[in-house]
């Protein structure tokens, strides 16, 4: 028997470091909202989990409210029957929205539910740590000193965590709980996720570029392909076991939109963009992946799968990414005609 048991082969994945820490994750990951506790449980968890660690995906996603706690059941069970070195992937949970309880303190961003929030997480995933946990919204209920107390403890004190972040909090949040934790010798959150894809730019782009700048701080990217909008399945209405048809209550004003002229105008770029990755050898999801990439700032993307094929033919974008020189991104801008203007430096840009 090795002295040191391993499972991993990276393949032709790539890895960037995850903000302005050590850790360094696959540029594509793996996580479960929609999906897994949800509309796919059991062996296919298990199936998905294990294509992506084929193609050198080491890094995984779930949140606490994710179909109310069954998405960190589901992936619990599929590591735990994997059974791969713990040390050998990263696991990122999400505390905030709890699981549907009715008792005030099981949900928000108190010490007391970041603790014990993380704990019930923990359990559920059947691991004794995760390397990241994310405040999954702002709690404007609860003072960030507290906020930033709470985290620390689970690190420092407790270790349940490595590192901690946010996801979908401001700009102006983000630098709060990082002067908060300067002040107080407190630990400081390094990564946010945010949705980010060639639809949706201006957050990303423009409010966070500051803190990009100043803290070095990392990205996890969730919705990448717009919920599968810039895929090119819904070009032609809304397929049979799509996100939009499983989930029509959550994506209701999505689906509305698709009928507007905004909806039809997004369609035929979407028909463009299609042709500019069949010229690249690629499909219009692993363009979209691999454009979103192409952003220096972007740490990891988030991937949602209920079949293995999709996984198979997302990871191709990690290939497709080096196809994509100045001359087919500008192209590409053309077609989005969408760039967020940045705010003016008066000549004093680094």
């Amino acid at each position: 028997m090795p002295a040191v048991r391993s499972a991993y082969d990276p393949k032709d994945m790539q890895f960037r470091h995850l903000g302005p820490t050590g850790l360094k994750v696959s540029v594509l990951s793996l996580g479960g909202w929609l999906t897994y506790g949800g509309t796919q449980k059991g062996e296919i968890v298990k199936k998905c989990l294990e294509a992506a660690w084929s193609h050198g995906i080491n890094t995984f996603d779930t949140a606490e409210t994710y179909a109310s706690g069954e998405s960190e059941v589901e992936m619990g069970q599929a590591l735990k029957e994997l059974d791969w070195p713990r040390d050998e992937y990263v696991l990122t949970t999400k505390i905030f929205f709890g699981t549907g309880r009715k008792e005030p303190n099981t949900r928000g961003l108190s010490r007391k539910h970041v603790v014990e929030g993380l704990k019930s997480s923990l359990e559920r995933l059947q691991q004794p740590y995760v390397d990241v946990v994310l405040a999954h919204r702002p709690d404007y209920a609860t003072p960030m000193k507290e906020i930033v107390e709470g985290f620390t403890q689970v690190i420092r004190n407790l270790n349940l965590a490595y590192y901690w972040g946010t996801s979908e909090w401001s700009a102006v949040q983000i630098q709060e709980a990082t002067q908060i934790a300067e002040r107080y010798n407190l630990i400081a959150p390094v990564v946010e996720q945010p949705q980010y894809n060639a639809f949706h730019r201006e957050r990303f782009e423009v409010e966070y570029a500051p803190i990009f700048d100043q803290y070095k701080y990392g990205t996890t990217i969730w919705s990448p392909l717009a919920s599968g909008f810039l895929t090119g399945k819904y070009n032609n209405g809304i397929p049979e076991g799509s996100r939009y048809a499983n989930h029509k209550d959550f994506f209701e004003g999505t689906i509305k939109q698709l009928e507007s002229e905004e909806g039809k105008a997004k369609i035929e770029k979407v028909k463009k963009l299609t042709k500019i990755a069949e010229r690249l050898g690629g499909t219009m999801a692993s363009l979209a992946l691999a454009w979103t990439l192409k952003n220096p700032n972007v740490s990891t993307v988030i991937l949602g799968a209920t079949k293995v094929e999709q996984i198979e033919d997302n990871v191709k974008a990690v290939k497709l990414a080096d196809k994509i020189t100045p001359e087919v991104m500008e192209e590409i801008e053309k077609i989005l005609d969408n760039a967020p203007a940045q705010p003016p430096k008066f000549g004093r840009e680094r």
